[in-house]
């Protein structure tokens, strides 16, 4: 065990001992945990920190924005607008395509990691 780890459990101890941790929200109820297990490992750290900030990954964002363009497109009566509300959307669907197929699972560096490991398993 390192020193810091002692010096955490210390902290965590103090702080049972003190009371520290009886008020806090949520206390009695089960944890929610995101899954992140879309994410290729290497990015999620960044996403985690990227949202917590406030933004989105662009591909999410983009997405976003296409439910918003969709639901423009029910409401819209002026032909004009729904023509370039329609463009736009195809924009977006171009662009996030393109960031899927960029992003894919095949290209990622934990699932090269994971098929090497399976393919050296096979060939034994």
């Amino acid at each position: 065990m390192s020193i810091i780890d002692i010096m955490a459990e210390e902290k965590i101890q103090a702080g049972l001992r003190d009371g520290v941790f009886e008020n806090l929200p949520g206390k009695g109820k089960p944890q929610q945990f995101e899954d992140l297990s879309g994410v290729p490992e290497d990015l999620r750290v960044s996403y985690k920190v990227l949202k917590n900030a406030g933004y989105l990954p662009e591909e999410l964002q983009i997405r976003k924005d296409m439910v918003t363009l969709n639901d423009l497109i029910r409401c819209c009566d002026d032909d004009h607008e729904l023509s370039r509300l329609t463009s736009e959307l195809k924009i977006k669907r171009l662009r996030f395509n393109q960031l899927i197929e960029k992003r894919s699972i095949q290209k990622s560096r934990s699932f090269r990691d994971y098929r090497d490991k399976i393919f050296s398993r096979l060939h034994m």
